[in-house]
């Protein structure tokens, strides 16, 4: 009975088993036969999950924020910097709620290019993560700002990517160098977008920290492919091991071999025993690469769209990004996710996979494909905003289009966009404060003042051009040529040219025209002392003198024109008769001594006539000078003169004034020329800011003038601004102009020019750049070529490349040269021209005029003084 016993013991249990088997056997007959209910089930199930999961990615999608960093000039970040940056980035995409699906934990950088900037750098992450990524390594070199949402306008033509990493999946990207940056290959594929097309690109790459457990069954998997992969080699190898030992032995040097040794048949002991080689043992660290260790790990997904409203631009420009991408390749490469069939392209732009796209590109959802695993120092290049090692494009909004007859806009020069477009370019006249332009003769600087004068003529703007030499007159005068400039034009021209020279007049002392007097005082003086570098250290007497001498001249002046005779006014000219003539000094001190102030007559009653007739010397000969030569004594030499910048100022006149020279005399022409600005643009202090009228200065040959007048230009630079009156100088060396006015000149620099020259003259240019570009590169410019730094929107733009205006191709619609000798003769008429001889003769008999009148106030003074006692 036992063993039976034990029998039925077993039997109960095996069938329990048999029948479970067969059971599950059943069931899976049954599901094999109705496979379509699992499927369902399974796909209800899928289903309703990615449902639940969209809904609540689309809700913690909506809790984000935007930031957008604007680097300074300067930025120039360590690979510390970008590193601990890219921790920030892992750790603020996990600052999400508890509830959030994974695909809504990320942080997104947005690199777009629409044509408002070359490349605006933003990060989008969970509005939990604000604060973290506000503050950013980067330090004060980076501005920092919260973003408002982008919406783009519908583009007809859109075209769409995915990149996902090919190669060998643990292989790094390529190590790309910080300099040059790793973003230009990116700026540069978007250097010629238009916006005016539509143009449109963006670069979204998607960072997440990488989930423990996929990122272990990635391992596994990785592990499981190596060992498969390093057997399959072992047994190749064995493959291969084997036929070489069979072949060897079947051959026939194997066998007389054994013929000779006497090892062949029985004897030898047959075939050779040959050892397979055994696998070898798979390391971890080999095998799974960058994925071996867990600490600044992430997943990524870059996304990129182009758009544009003409057919074929946004094909282009994918594939220009596409080819920026590949700078990044090494031992793994970004590649376009999809497949090609002949001309179709089944990718992001495609069904099934655009709306899975389009999802994640509005929602801001990261998908990595698997493969997609990267260490923070692969994206070091992406990590932060462009750097200084960037060349960045120069936009339309960077610098506006330049439009004939727009008062508002500066004509600079010819931009050449990368694509080879040239657009005429400008900057906005009312912060277009001061220029200063630089270079060797012939360079291309005055070409470029012309240009600009001669469109902000056009446009209805008052000017002065000061040149030395002349030479910009007749090269100007086709293109001013036109019916509404001549009444506005005027040319005062010393140089005397012609058989029979025409010459305008100015009297420096003259009050006709309602100056204040101790204002024409000091411009005389200051203009003098300048010109002959007199001060008060080393020439106080003769100082002295001549301020005595000015003051009581425009008293006399002051009291002809009161009394209704500026016909009789005394001149520069009088100062010698006033102080050696004694009839005429004490009828000039009779006739004013009521506007004298008292210091003044003390000193000519006290100390005048102490003084050794030797002393007038240094004062006199100048003006001796002044006297000898027969133009400067005709413009000088006339009582009432026509020439006025104060009214030419606020008239909105066009003045060319070319004094003739960089003698002596020219430059004591040229230090009164420039005092008397200096004096009339601070007179405008009586007119309220708003109503003052713009008006530009133009210098050529800022060597010569600031020779005659340092102090004066650099005041110019340093004041004139408050006056809407605006500089721009010229000159072939900076170094050779006073310090004081080459500190005020680049400190007050809205525009820096340079074009060819020594490497030397350039280098105090360039070296305000930052040596970028270099002296070496600057030097070497074609003609007509400048490298400039322009103001816009208060903000510095360049150095960029610009070719100066020719004016023969940007005017060529205003040439007008057979007008050219009717402006001309207009021109001197509005100047108030005379023949030489006429105005020499009246500056010869000027003094017995000026002798009358005083001896008439005179009289008329002491007939009042008697009255006023008697009565």
């Amino acid at each position: 009975m036992e063993p039976a016993a034990s029998y039925l013991t077993l039997a109960a249990p095996l069938g329990e088993v048999l029948g479970l088997l067969s059971g599950l056997a059943d069931i899976a007959g049954w599901l094999l036969t109705h496979w379509y209910l699992l499927a369902l089930a399974v796909t209800g199930c899928w289903g309703v999950n990615e449902m639940v999961l969209r809904r609540l990615a689309r809700a913690a999608s909506a809790q984000r924020m935007a930031l957008e960093l604007m680097p300074s000039r300067h930025f120039d970040p360590s690979l510390e910097e970008i590193f601990r940056r890219g921790v920030q980035l892992a750790r603020a995409s996990t600052s999400m709620p508890w509830w959030a699906p994974r695909r809504s934990k990320t942080v997104q950088i947005r690199l777009r290019a629409d044509g408002t900037a070359p490349l605006r750098y933003r990060i989008e992450g969970p509005a939990g993560a604000q604060r973290l990524l506000s503050i950013t390594p980067f330090g004060p070199d980076v501005t920092v700002q919260k973003a408002s949402a982008l919406r783009d306008k519908p583009r007809k033509h859109a075209v769409r990517a995915e990149f996902v990493l090919r190669g060998k999946p643990t292989a790094p990207l390529r190590d790309v160098p910080l300099e040059p940056d790793p973003l230009q290959p990116l700026v540069d594929a978007v250097t010629d977008l238009r916006a005016e097309l539509g143009d449109l690109a963006e670069v979204r790459l998607d960072i997440q920290r990488a989930p423990k457990w996929v990122l272990r069954a990635r391992r596994v998997q990785l592990m499981a492919q190596a060992r498969r992969i390093e057997r399959r080699e072992a047994q190749r190898a064995a493959r291969w091991v084997r036929q070489d030992a069979s072949g060897m032995e079947d051959s026939l040097t194997w066998q007389l071999q054994q013929l000779v040794t006497g090892r062949q048949g029985g004897g030898g002991g047959g075939r050779r025993l040959v050892m397979p080689p055994a696998p070898r043992r798979v390391e971890p660290a080999e095998a799974l690469g960058k994925l071996a260790e867990d600490d600044h790990l992430v997943r990524v997904q870059l996304l990129v769209m182009c758009a544009s409203d003409t057919e074929g631009r946004a094909q282009a420009r994918l594939a220009q990004l596409q080819a920026a991408v590949d700078v990044f390749g090494g031992g793994a490469r970004w590649a376009m996710r999809g497949w090609r069939l002949g001309p179709w392209r089944l990718g992001a732009d495609r069904w099934p996979s655009r709306r899975g796209f389009e999802r994640r590109w509005t929602l801001g959802h990261c998908q990595p494909p698997r493969a997609n695993w990267v260490r923070l120092e692969e994206l070091t290049g992406l990590l932060k905003p462009p750097t200084v090692h960037c060349r960045l494009p120069l936009l339309a909004t960077d610098l506006p289009a330049f439009q004939h007859g727009n008062p508002e806009l500066l004509l600079q020069g010819i931009y050449r966009a990368p694509d080879g477009r040239r657009r005429l370019v400008a900057t906005y006249a009312d912060e277009t404060l001061f220029e200063v332009g630089v270079g060797k003769a012939g360079g291309g600087k005055t070409e470029r003042a012309l240009a600009q004068a001669i469109g902000w003529a056009h446009a209805g703007g008052g000017l002065m051009f000061l040149d030395p030499h002349r030479d910009s007159w007749p090269r100007a005068l086709p293109f001013l040529a036109h019916d509404h400039l001549a009444e506005r034009i005027a040319l005062i021209d010393l140089n005397g040219l012609g058989h029979q020279p025409q010459v305008s007049s100015w009297n420096p002392l003259g009050m006709h025209h309602g100056q204040v007097a101790h204002e024409v005082v000091e411009a005389v003086t200051d203009a003098y002392a300048s010109a002959l570098g007199w001060d008060d250290a080393s020439a106080p007497r003769a100082l002295t003198i001549l301020t005595a001498t000015v003051a009581v001249l425009v008293a006399v002046n002051d009291t002809a024109c009161r009394a209704g005779r500026p016909e009789d006014q005394a001149t520069i000219f009088h100062v010698r008769a006033l102080l050696t003539d004694t009839r005429f000094r004490r009828a000039a001190l009779a006739a004013v001594e009521g506007r004298l102030d008292e210091e003044t007559r003390s000193w000519w009653q006290v100390v005048f006539p102490t003084l050794p007739p030797d002393a007038f010397a240094v004062v006199l000969n100048p003006i001796a000078r002044l006297a000898a030569n027969p133009i400067t004594r005709a413009f000088l030499g006339q009582p009432a003169g026509n020439y006025n910048i104060r009214t030419a100022m606020d008239s909105r006149m066009i003045v060319w004034v070319c004094p003739g020279g960089n003698g002596p005399t020219d430059r004591l022409i040229t230090a009164l020329l420039a005092r008397d600005l200096l004096r009339a643009v601070r007179s405008r202090r009586d007119i309220p800011e708003e109503r003052r009228v713009p008006f530009r200065a133009y210098f050529d040959e800022l060597i010569t003038l600031t020779g005659a007048a340092p102090e004066t230009i650099a005041a110019m630079f340093e004041d004139f601004r408050k006056y809407k009156v605006h500089v721009h100088g010229m000159t072939q060396l900076l170094a050779r102009l006073p310090l004081a006015v080459r500190l005020s000149l680049v400190q007050n620099a809205s525009t820096l020019a340079t074009t060819a020259g020594s490497r030397s003259a350039i280098a105090p240019i360039t070296a305000e750049w930052g040596d970028n570009p270099s002296p070496d590169i600057a030097s070497t410019l074609d003609r007509y070529e400048h490298y400039m730094t322009l103001t816009v929107h208060g903000r510095r733009i360049g150095p960029v490349r610009i070719t100066g205006p020719h004016l023969d191709e940007v005017f060529a619609d205003y040439a007008r040269p057979h007008q050219t000798a009717r402006l001309e003769r207009s021109a001197r008429t509005v100047a108030g021209t005379a023949p030489l001889e006429q105005l020499t003769a009246r500056a010869v008999g000027q003094l017995n005029r000026v002798s009358a009148l005083l001896i008439q106030l005179a009289t008329t003074t002491a007939r009042a003084s008697r009255e006023n006692h008697y009565s």
